[in-house]
């Protein structure tokens, strides 16, 4: 079927330059903060002794944040030469894939994170059994395989292809709808979306029974991990697919004006843009959840390493 002159517009329409700069000032921003947190992060989980199944989830989270994070210096040359892909169609294949890959790893992560926290606050004692860091890498593993295949497709689809012609990458912003990639973006959000509201209602109803003084470390520490999952993923993750389903939905639906491709152009590669923030949000997770990640952080600085071995000295 040939594609108008007009959809094509639509589909693959740009920025100005005032966006652009704006686009890569971002993706600076992030890239700064992101990278040596998520460093020091994974390496603070490698050099960890006792592991557990949460400790293995926020293992790969970082990892899968870096690999993201470092394909956004293309992002940014990208805006800073108005929308212009100077690398190839290889790696603006390989940008689509690492970008679903990381957003999708990312999610279900925090939905299995949320849920090994359900089991320790909830089952504590019927979870015993299962709750080891073995099952958890075995879990992580073929949630890797899965997603890695589930997104291969982009590696190998001919048809998006950067057009030669204006150096346009398709798969940076993904901005082909399709009905199935409607159905798919769908289904792929509503499963860890659910796992984690249904996980935290369960934790929330557990701990308003909690009375006793000795559990309030266990209740402040599962009120923190909800507070800071649930902001990360409602800034990051939740406004993506709810523009996605939009912009594919209206484009599906039959021609558009001028306004409203640019309208939905934008917001789709604004809100997809915005799920980077995951990578800045997630050390920050780290910092109030995993003492490893914490002690190493705050090693790195004279004043306060001076006072975490004063406080390990009294303990």
């Amino acid at each position: 079927m040939n594609t108008s002159e007009e959809e094509r517009e639509c589909v693959y329409g740009g920025d100005s330059h005032q966006e652009n700069i704006m686009f890569s000032t971002f993706y600076i921003l992030i890239f700064i903060v992101a990278v040596p947190g998520n460093a020091l992060a994974l390496w603070a989980f490698f050099h960890q002794g006792r592991t557990s199944p949460s400790k293995v989830f926020l293992k790969h989270l970082s990892a899968a944040d870096l690999c993201y994070v470092f394909i956004l210096p293309m992002r940014i040359v990208y805006h800073l030469s108005d929308n212009h892909w100077p690398f190839g169609p290889i790696l603006c294949q390989i940008s689509g894939f690492l970008f679903y890959l990381n957003m999708y790893c990312s999610m279900y992560l925090m939905s299995l994170i949320s849920l090994d926290r359900f089991l320790a606050v909830v089952l504590p004692i019927k979870s015993q059994s299962f709750r080891k860091a073995t099952y958890a890498k075995v879990i992580v593993f073929l949630l890797w395989a899965l997603i890695i295949v589930s997104m291969s497709p982009i590696l190998f689809s001919k048809k998006d292809i950067p057009n030669k012609s204006t150096g346009n990458c398709n798969n940076l912003y993904l901005e082909k709808p399709s009905s199935k990639a409607l159905v798919s973006s769908s289904v792929a959000f509503f499963i860890p979306l659910t796992t984690i509201v249904v996980s935290y209602i369960l934790i929330l109803l557990k701990l308003r029974t909690i009375k006793q003084q000795e559990e309030r470390p266990v209740k402040d520490k599962a009120i923190k991990m909800i507070i800071l999952i649930v902001t990360n993923f409602c800034l990051a993750f939740v406004p993506y697919h709810v523009s996605r389903v939009i912009y594919i939905e209206r484009h599906n639906r039959g021609p558009l004006t001028a306004a409203s491709c640019e309208s939905l152009g934008r917001t789709n590669r604004i809100t997809s843009a915005f799920t980077c923030v995951s990578g800045v949000l997630d050390p920050v997770m780290y910092f109030f959840l995993n003492n490893a990640y914490r002690n190493k952080l705050l090693d790195l600085f004279p004043k306060n390493r001076r006072h975490h071995q004063s406080a390990s000295d009294n303990m």
